[in-house]
């Protein structure tokens, strides 16, 4: 076992006195050593349950014959982190949590892990550390939030909520509407009850093999997430036994069929960051451009909530993630032969399978879309690329042109929107909030909401080289790339600026000559760095471009 350079012989006796002072037997030592890295913590609604998760695991893993040691994750909420500087601090934990979560399982050689994470960068930054360390690893998350309900009947949700904040600026909601909106929307313990970025990578987590089925749409509340966690606690003994690692399961084909079941569930634009960082931890390149071949040939097959008014609980009935893939399989667009955290492959995992509603999961000759719920968008304002959710995209705004109104922060642009300052036709643009110029390269779900909230998500489009929440919806294109602090053109645009969009081409222009450019860009002085000092500043200095994953170097 990896273990017995801690367990075994004289050599270890010192190692193995530490391990008696925890309180473990003989008999304990014995068994292979399996870490569970668990997020819990009292300040994140996804993860306040995740101690009954990890109890479960350990009983699973005792069930089978392991010793389960756990140690801690991080993991911030991204919604109460929202508008303000907090913002800045999510995108890089998830290099934190792939950082310490490799030095913890490193130094204490376990011979297996089982990772329980819940939210947005806490799973993308797990599943970076498992690629890393690759010793037989799975996943269980501590599943979705239930939908919340107001007092007339109607569902709710998150995305409802930072809405009505823009409905009551916009003088259609007071703040009796308010406050029920805040008092139902987010009704029990879990991750945000839509497709937003948590449940997005969760069940991106169960499509690409490193987690059973049901990771991603078992609800938090339901107890058959206990039980599912009890049998990642076995299932992780198989693994070691057999010694099936991350990287066997997470191949370039396995992350192909991953961008596919993406497109197909329309998922968040942040997995456009998060698949290929871990890509990049399996030594796999996942480009831009991919996303396009992938979404050009899969159809959306299903419109959760921002896009919709369906929730994850909603898809866990109707067959969950394994149901959809069961459609993509049908017309040979997933690779079925692929291995799986199950021991079984994608095709074994399948069998039985099937849609029970199907207008939640749209069969596969009748979709929403022919395309993929992302799209990748080109021109002169954005040479690498820059990311939309088009399944959330109202049909009005596929293409749009209007003049740019532009903002060197989030919060000059939250003002002039909460003010009334941003009529239809407007093409609002947030610069200096990208990875480097962030730092950190914040969400923009607040401006987004407040635009939807006034209604004006079907005039109004905003491009950002931040990036938005899986809970926003709208024309509202981000990861703008290059980012403006990094010399890209979208710190050349001024007010008045005319910007062209069309998602179906996938093209994105700055109607400004050539000529008129480049004087603009001879003229240019990067701004000083908005945070001089600790880890935001070591990360803008090391992070890389959006379009490349906003990875460390």
């Amino acid at each position: 076992m990896r273990s017995d350079v801690v367990k075994k012989g004289v050599p270890a006796a010192p190692n193995r006195s530490l391990l008696y002072a925890l309180g473990y037997t003989k008999e304990e030592l014995e068994r292979p050593l399996i870490g569970v890295v668990c997020s819990y913590n009292e300040i994140v609604p996804g993860h306040m349950n995740l101690d009954k998760i990890a109890e479960a695991v350990k009983a699973g893993i005792r069930a089978a014959g392991g010793t389960p040691v756990e140690f801690p994750a991080i993991a911030v909420c991204d919604g109460i982190a929202m508008g303000h500087i907090g913002m800045k601090y999510s995108l890089v934990t998830r290099d934190l949590i792939a950082d310490s979560t490799e030095a913890m399982a490193m130094a204490h050689q376990f011979d297996g892990l089982v990772m329980i994470p819940n939210c947005d960068k806490n799973v993308p930054g797990l599943l970076m550390a498992a690629a890393r360390v690759n010793v037989p690893t799975i996943f269980v998350s501590g599943g979705p939030m239930l939908a919340g309900r107001l007092n007339d009947g109607r569902r709710t949700c998150l995305s409802h909520m930072f809405e009505a904040v823009g409905s009551y600026y916009a003088g259609k909601l007071d703040e009796a509407g308010v406050e029920e909106y805040e008092t139902n929307a987010c009704p029990t313990c879990g991750s945000c009850s839509g497709m937003y970025t948590a449940n997005s990578m969760n069940c991106l987590t169960e499509a690409i093999g490193m987690a059973l089925r049901g990771n991603g749409t078992i609800p938090a509340v339901w107890s058959a997430r206990l039980r599912l966690a009890k049998h990642t606690g076995m299932k992780i003994m198989e693994l070691v036994e057999k010694d099936i690692r991350p990287r066997d399961i997470m191949t370039a084909a396995a992350f192909h069929n991953a961008e596919t079941i993406d497109m197909a569930l329309g998922c968040s634009t942040n997995t456009m960051l998060h698949l290929p960082a871990i890509a990049h931890e399996c030594g796999i390149e996942l480009s831009f451009d991919m996303a396009n071949e992938i979404s050009g040939k899969t159809p959306n097959l299903c419109h959760l909530a921002p896009a919709g008014d369906t929730y994850m609980e909603d898809l866990e009935r109707a067959g969950g993630v394994y149901a959809v893939m069961s459609e993509l399989a049908k017309a040979g667009l997933i690779d079925t032969s692929l291995p799986t955290c199950t021991g079984k492959s994608v095709a074994e995992n399948l069998e039985g399978v099937v849609n029970r509603d199907r207008n939640l999961i749209r069969p596969i000759e009748e979709p929403y879309s022919k395309t993929g719920g992302i799209a990748v968008l080109k021109g002169n304002l954005a040479p690498d690329g820059c990311v939309v959710k088009q399944s959330a995209v109202a049909p009005e705004m596929m293409v749009h042109e209007g003049p740019a109104r532009v903002f060197n922060s989030e919060e000059e642009a939250i003002e002039a929107i909460y003010a009334g300052k941003i009529v239809a036709g407007d093409v609002v643009v947030i610069r200096y909030e990208g990875p480097k110029g962030g730092p950190g390269m914040r969400e923009m779900l607040n401006p987004t909401s407040a635009i939807a909230g006034m209604g004006l998500d079907k005039d109004v489009a905003l491009i950002t080289d931040g990036r938005f929440s899986g809970a926003t919806r709208g024309a509202s294109i981000g990861h703008v790339s290059p980012e403006a602090a990094s010399g890209g053109t979208i710190g050349l645009v001024e007010e008045g600026d005319l910007i062209a969009i069309d998602i179906p081409a996938h093209t994105i222009e700055l109607k400004v000559s050539a000529e008129t450019l480049e004087a603009r860009r001879a003229g240019w002085v990067c701004p000083e760095p908005k945070i001089k000092t600790g880890y935001l500043a070591r990360y803008a200095k090391l992070v890389s471009s959006a379009d490349k994953g906003a990875i460390l170097g």
